[in-house]
């Protein structure tokens, strides 16, 4: 069975750096496994008098694109397809019949402008498959996949799909899971109890065992680091991940609400990417 890693390409320079993340994604996979499919939406058709003939040269123009994009996927032996097409990329499901999306952002990092907007965050909330957002920095000699884990369903999808990736490339895993105190007025607990903070600790350590038990025996040689913080989760995932090749937080539902609301730690996450990322459901 042949796997389908589609890029979603606009003009932007990132585009390049997604490209060729989707290239090394399929040169580790197993030779003639995988395919990539360069996909490029022209939005904003209206069906107004004479968009016709602009509309045609919007989608000859990006055809253009991204069969120079393609050039290096075929140098490197990977089976690649080309496809313009009109529409709303988010309102496309480019994911449906794909095992990976990969998108990217212009987010530069911390002091290079804003964050990025909820267009890519919308992306990865409406998409049926795992999505991959390639931040516009350079991540030579980065190692390591980072994963966070809440102890939910959807955290456990993403704890084996980072326990493949990190198998898959020899990298360790580190699985963070984070603890945030009950928050109270100004006026209220200036201090908590250590029994109540000691606790907090124990209950999540225990949460992270019990989602750890069972993955050295389908990943024997996988190194996992157990982390296990007090704080707050998308600060202390983003921090970790600085060093990372690879970030993977857990997301929910696809519904039409789905599409706006990513959920507020992914959506943080996504808002201040440090690493490549994936999100998972």
């Amino acid at each position: 069975m042949v796997d389908s890693i589609v890029v979603a390409v606009t003009g932007a320079p990132v585009a390049v750096r997604a490209v060729r993340w989707a290239v090394q994604r399929a040169q580790a996979a197993p030779p003639g496994s995988q395919r990539i499919e360069l996909l490029s939406v022209v939005g904003g058709v209206l069906g107004t008098v004479g968009e016709a003939a602009v509309l045609e040269q919007a989608v000859a123009a990006t055809e253009t694109l991204l069969e120079r994009l393609a050039e290096p996927v075929r140098d490197a032996g990977i089976p690649v397809v080309c496809r313009a097409e009109p529409g709303d990329i988010v309102s496309i499901d480019a994911g449906a019949q794909a095992a990976l999306l990969v998108i990217g952002s212009d987010y530069r990092g911390p002091g290079a402008g804003p964050a990025r907007g909820a267009h890519g965050i919308r992306i990865a909330a409406g998409a049926a498959c795992p999505v991959v957002v390639v931040p516009d920095v350079e991540l030579v000699g980065r190692s390591g996949v980072v994963v966070g884990i809440d102890g939910s369903p959807v955290s456990e999808h993403a704890l084996r799909f980072a326990a493949r990736e990190a198998d898959r490339l020899g990298e360790s895993l580190t699985a963070v899971s984070v603890w945030t105190p009950l928050e109270a007025p100004r006026n209220g607990l200036a201090v908590y109890p250590e029994m109540y903070l000691a606790n907090m600790q124990a209950a999540t350590e225990e949460m992270q065992a019990v989602a750890l038990a069972g993955l050295a025996v389908d990943f024997p040689d996988l190194v996992v680091e157990r982390v296990v913080e007090r704080g707050y989760p998308s600060r202390v995932i983003g921090s970790r991940a600085m060093t990372a090749r690879l970030a993977v937080v857990g997301t929910h539902g696809r519904d039409a609400l789905a599409r706006f609301l990513l959920g507020s730690i992914s959506q943080e996450v996504l808002s201040r990417l440090t690493s490549v990322t994936a999100v998972v459901r």
